[in-house]
């Protein structure tokens, strides 16, 4: 069996794009090393939340050892320009990455695939070239992902089209390194176990507000006096009551909650409470069931950007109100594609 380890000051580097997954990646995987393996695909599952494959190696010794090879979702291959499989079941294949921490898991977060073709695929979430490891012919790209500006067409539409995250110049993320919380979610938080407490586990949901943290393609759609978000992750339908709409008596708590909206001339204001999703995010910073939210989302003049505010309130969990900003980019190619998530063998 091939493996050569490489010890490696890029993990630091990889690290936060390795947030788009749905595990604690640094808790499972080791992104200070980098190993090596050459061996035969023998089954490949293209998929939501993760992509992986199998692959069979031959150790020093002549014993075959199968390995679980992870990467990135379909979602984002999608944004690569890699819809299809790319990698089939008999190819003979060269992979390096991230191997698991527990020594008795044969198991790696892929980074770079060298295909029986010679090209390789290569997950640097950067604007720059990727860094190829064994040969000069790069498969997939990252345009769409680091577009520098969306387009600037159809103004007339204002919010009501496919909105793309960017992660050009360091944009792209909805949230911050730390927060004021309370002294009973430090508790909480310091108690909250990513593997055990994983809220995303068998495909589960996310709720309010971490579902507006995903990073793929969302739309508005105006139906009636509602306004339907469509987001790609978990094909979530978050419904915003306009009007006529709202209800008058107050629903039951949800794991998206009730949004009432309004208009304020071109921006469109949000308020959302009765969540029962019981995280902030996905490092288990609790969330009250008095948790309130209020968003701001207006669509530039041109169409080509969409700027959002999130004001989170939970006396509970935080010591002052929580203000999160992000945009997007109107890129008129892209759509809302289905996410299909499937549970892991």
């Amino acid at each position: 069996m091939i493996v050569t380890r490489i010890g490696a000051l890029l993990g630091a580097l990889l690290l936060p794009y390795a947030a788009f997954g749905h595990h604690s990646f640094a808790t499972t995987f080791n992104p200070d090393v980098i190993d090596e393996l050459e061996g035969e695909i023998i089954e490949v599952r293209w998929r939501n939340p993760h992509v992986n494959f199998t692959l069979k190696t031959v150790d020093d010794s002549g014993v075959e050892v199968l390995w679980d090879i992870e990467s990135q979702s379909l979602s984002i291959m999608r944004r690569m320009d890699l819809a299809t499989a790319f990698i089939h079941v008999g190819e003979t294949v060269k992979v390096a990455g991230n191997p698991a921490r527990r020594s008795d898991v044969n198991a790696m977060f892929v980074q770079n695939i060298l295909l029986p073709s010679g090209e390789e695929w290569v997950f640097k979430f950067g604007a720059s070239p990727a860094d190829l490891r064994w040969s000069d012919r790069l498969m997939g790209t990252t345009e769409k992902w680091f577009a520098s500006e969306g387009e600037a067409s159809e103004a007339e539409r204002g919010i009501f089209r496919v909105w793309s995250t960017t992660l050009a110049d360091g944009a792209g993320w909805l949230g911050r390194s730390s927060y004021p919380l309370t002294d009973s979610a430090r508790a909480a938080v310091a108690e909250f176990d990513p593997i055990a407490d994983a809220p995303l586990a068998n495909c589960a949901p996310k709720g309010m507000p971490y579902i507006v943290t995903q990073p793929y393609p969302m739309e508005f759609v105006e139906q009636n006096d509602t306004i339907l978000l469509r987001i790609e992750e978990y094909d979530t339908v978050r419904t915003i009551h306009m009007g006529s709409a709202v209800a008058e008596e107050t629903p039951p708590p949800s794991l998206l909650g009730y949004s009432i909206g309004h208009w304020d001339n071109d921006t469109l204001i949000v308020r959302t409470a009765g969540v029962s999703y019981p995280y902030f995010d996905g490092s288990g910073i609790p969330q009250s069931d008095a948790a309130e939210y209020v968003e701001r989302i207006t669509a530039a003049k041109d169409g080509s950007r969409l700027d959002y505010t999130i004001t989170i309130t939970d006396p509970a969990t935080f010591t002052e109100p929580v203000v999160l900003e992000k945009f997007w980019v109107w890129l008129s190619d892209v759509k809302v594609e289905p996410y299909n998530c499937e549970v892991g063998d």
